[in-house]
């Protein structure tokens, strides 16, 4: 369905429709924050000021460790993270990352959750450990791009780290297994606190109903569900993550609900609630593919989304909601191409959709 957006990320309706705005004609309100993008190629100076300007606060990126740790002996490249951490700090925009991708000399594939071995196991926290001492408050980065430096920059250091990406789908992760998804966790939970203690732990975002079963997916309540019963495992996160790719705002409504319910039966009402992905493509291609609905389809998703996510940010205590993605990008996931706020291509074309996110995060649509 998705399958060739994993290369980019490690190369990097309604029945019961409720209103986009309410009786003032405006979107409810919420942090600059709560609105995020998932780009999907690294975000350029200028995306940057177009998202700041637009009430865009957040960028998710994936930091694949693989990419970062390439071979046993050779320390950390973090070059790439680097770019995307810099452009976001030049315009005050926090990153959100989520940590992923076993490098090849631990394991044959990159979707092996790091669990199966001595090595792995004392490998992944220290993979951990390393971006956090790289991008948290007390970070290598931060020191280098300080005030007296050659290149200053803003800080916004990291305080948020997801572990892992879709754990519940075998894309991102195989054998889909929720006693490997928690000794990933609890690894990354105690080198996340070890290195920053104030920092928030946010789950895998769980894609919501995948097609496949058993080894290959799991529906993201299942699993959660599964994963609250692992003993103890509620302190080694503060927040879950949902991806609720549904057929139209209805549907991620309901997914988005049903998440909240697990934490609540589980004890857990303290949980934050993410949307770490949430998107509609702007093509005619319902019948093929039904994330992708048109131009004016993409856009009443849109607006209909966030404002069932607004009107209950606080009943779900939900903290932040990220659009896939920022701009088309050809060749990539089945709705990878049209799933964009701009059309592809050096120049930002504006859809509806982006103008409409615009006047709902209460920005502007030009720097």
């Amino acid at each position: 369905m998705r399958t060739a957006k994993i290369a980019a990320l490690l190369a990097v309706g309604l029945a019961l429709a409720l209103p986009a705005v309410n009786a003032g004609g405006e979107a409810p309100r919420a942090p600059r924050s709560f609105f995020g993008i998932v780009p999907q190629s690294p975000p350029t100076v200028t995306d940057a000021e177009y998202m700041r300007a637009g009430g865009i606060g957040s960028v998710r990126w994936p930091v694949a460790w693989a990419g970062v740790q390439p071979s046993a002996g050779g320390g950390y490249h973090w070059d790439g993270p680097d770019e995307v951490v810099a452009t976001a700090a030049r315009r005050h925009l926090t990153v959100l990352p989520f940590l992923y991708a076993t490098p090849s000399w631990l394991a044959s594939k990159y979707t092996t959750l790091p669990v199966a071995n001595a090595r792995q196991r004392g490998a992944w926290p220290a993979f951990v450990r390393a971006a956090v001492g790289r991008y948290g408050p007390r970070g290598s980065f931060w020191r280098q791009h300080g005030p007296r430096s050659a290149e200053p920059l803003p800080r916004t250091p990291i305080r948020t780290w997801q572990i892992w990406n879709e754990a519940n789908f075998f894309y991102f992760a195989f054998p889909v297994s929720v006693s490997r998804y928690a000794q990933t966790l609890r690894l990354a939970h105690a080198a996340v606190e070890a290195v920053d203690p104030g920092a928030t732990v946010l789950l895998s975002g769980l894609f919501g109903e995948p097609d496949q079963g058993g080894r290959r997916g799991m529906p993201a309540v299942k699993f959660l569900e599964a994963l609250y019963r692992v003993p103890g495992i509620k302190s080694d996160f503060d927040a879950v993550a949902l991806h609720p790719y549904a057929v139209d705002a209805r549907a991620l409504e309901e997914q988005t609900e049903a998440m909240r319910e697990v934490a609540v039966a589980n004890h857990d009402p303290g949980a934050g609630l993410y949307i770490t992905e949430m998107g509609w493509g702007s093509q005619n291609n319902f019948q093929q593919v039904a994330f992708e609905q048109g131009i004016r389809g993409q856009l009443r998703q849109l607006r209909n989304s966030f404002g069932f996510l607004l009107r209950n940010r606080g009943r779900l205590n939900l903290k932040g909601a990220y659009w896939f993605s920022w701009q088309d990008l050809a060749g990539s996931c089945n709705f990878c191409d049209s799933v964009g706020l701009f059309h592809a291509g050096k120049r930002l074309r504006p859809k509806p959709a982006w103008h409409a996110l615009v006047r709902i995060a209460g920005g502007r649509a030009r720097p």
